[in-house]
């Protein structure tokens, strides 16, 4: 169950931080190019929580149990 709920704050985490990374896009209408888009969201924290959001969903990904007792 404390697996679960960490999945899920992990995934409420890449949420926000995909978000904002989707809202900062905006910033390439204004003569930003890819380059200084890039530098820009990866220095700001709410983009960093996606990445955070992103390990913590990898770490608690429920893994298969083998069950020796299946023919």
């Amino acid at each position: 169950m404390v697996k679960f709920f960490f999945f899920l704050v992990g995934f409420g985490l890449t949420l926000i931080g995909c978000i904002y990374i989707i809202i900062y896009l905006n910033l390439t209408t204004l003569g930003y190019n890819f380059f200084e888009y890039v530098n820009f969201i990866i220095r700001k924290p709410e983009c960093m929580i996606a990445i955070l959001g992103f390990v913590l969903m990898a770490i608690n990904i429920p893994k298969e149990e083998k069950n020796e007792l299946h023919i």
